[in-house]
């Protein structure tokens, strides 16, 4: 243990997507601000992040996209600082970028334009960055002051801004602190759970789901999304693949962020398509083909090998009733799995679940009951869509905090 480092108006725990626009958000707004991180490097996650180019927004993002208890709660921080805000500081900074996908912007070059953009942000704001530090304990003293505690010294400040992400992607570093220092500070916290995430399943089904690894489909899942009132449907079309341990796949991937234990997993292999009437159409124009052939029509051959063997009979189209392919649509169009589980914690992207809504301010993000305390980004129970949404999330609400400090220092 050595210095005692006074004279902060925040501590950001976290140099990660929120950790370091909140800092950079309240450096250049006058406050003065140290980040503290265990890890040796800032904004690891961001640097693996979309193949390495960084989906870093998507310009369709809204509250609609986001899962959570409340899904009222993203509007206010996603308002203030919109994907074109972001897409503004990016040009500034002279960074090239594309759309790969509707909305989904991506950097030309590497993620790392996106990390160096925001510690120049931080300098900008004369923000005091601390790697490598371990923190050993946080607490909050009878004066309302924030103390830190690390193996490289003590850290003082009015104002806490906690960043330090959710559970997702251990290797690099991801811990349980938020949740930790949520319950220390009397906040509530939501179950998390691995969210963004490949779904994998039981010895039996595996037994034949292995033959298929390694293809694609584009699908269709229909997820229910909210209780009572603010249930909706949602539903996402995507690529499918089969792997040795299950599905995964952009449309698996945001199914997994709705999906809980025990629950089905209901797939659409033809969407948009009317399989019943498709297959009868095939049977007229050609009754002499069999089911395989049949079935390849619409799907991969290995799959249509798959369920030619498991519900049609041997046999041409035109000696099989119309009941049989009708009974084959319904499957197509609804075909039900049970997984067993999700690839947990080392493949998800993000956590769901975290602080509670409830416990924060949506205008700033501020604890209700504990006043300089902040939360942001993937800490809390705002869990964002494949495609860019979790970094606006993180660019929006850090900021919002940001702000929040800025005005309290000056």
């Amino acid at each position: 243990m050595t210095a005692q480092a006074a004279g902060f108006d925040a501590i950001v725990l976290g140099a990660g997507a929120a950790g370091l626009m909140a800092a950079a958000t309240a450096g250049q707004g006058g406050a003065r601000v140290v980040v503290v991180d265990h890890a040796q490097h800032a904004g690891r996650k961001i640097l693996i992040s979309g193949g390495g180019r960084c989906n870093f927004t998507n310009m369709d993002a809204g509250a609609g996209q986001f899962i959570s208890a409340n899904p009222h709660f993203a509007k206010s921080a996603l308002a203030r600082f919109t994907p074109a805000d972001f897409v503004a500081l990016v040009q500034r900074h002279r960074i090239p970028w594309h759309e790969k996908a509707a909305g989904q912007l991506f950097c030309d070059r590497s993620a790392r334009d996106i990390v160096d953009m925001l510690l120049r942000e931080c300098a900008s704001g004369q923000v005091t960055l601390r790697l490598s530090h371990r923190i050993i304990d946080v607490a909050r003293d009878a004066a309302g002051q924030y103390r830190v505690e690390t193996d490289h010294g003590v850290f003082l400040a009015p104002s806490l801004i906690v960043a330090t992400g959710g559970l997702s992607i251990p290797r690099l570093g991801a811990t349980g602190i938020a949740h930790d220092l949520a319950r220390r500070f009397g906040l509530r916290v939501v179950a998390p759970a691995p969210a963004l995430v490949p779904l994998v399943f039981g010895a039996q089904d595996r037994e034949w789901m292995e033959p298929l690894a390694g293809l694609s489909a584009t699908v269709g899942i229909t997820c229910q999304a909210g209780a009572g009132r603010q249930a909706r449907q949602v539903t996402f079309r995507d690529g499918m693949v089969f792997t040795h341990r299950g599905l995964s796949g952009p449309v698996i991937l945001q199914a997994s962020s709705y999906w809980q234990p025990g629950q089905p997993v209901e797939i659409d292999l033809l969407p948009g398509v009317d399989a019943a009437a498709r297959l009868l159409e095939i049977k007229r124009d050609r009754p002499r083909a069999g089911g395989v052939a049949m079935l390849s029509m619409l799907l991969p051959q290995r799959l249509a090998q798959f369920f030619a063997a498991a519900h049609l009979p041997e046999g041409q189209l035109a000696g099989m009733p119309d009941a049989v392919l009708a009974n084959v649509a319904r499957v197509l169009s609804a075909w039900r799995l049970n997984p067993h589980g999700t690839e947990g914690y080392v493949k998800a992207e993000v956590t769901r679940g975290g602080v509670d809504t409830d416990c924060l301010s949506s205008r700033d993000m501020e604890a209700r009951d504990v006043p300089g305390l902040f939360m942001v980004g993937e800490a809390v129970d705002v869990t964002g869509w494949l495609g860019g949404y979790n970094f606006q999330w993180a660019w929006a609400s850090g900021y919002a905090a940001g702000q929040a400090v800025a005005e309290r220092s000056g």
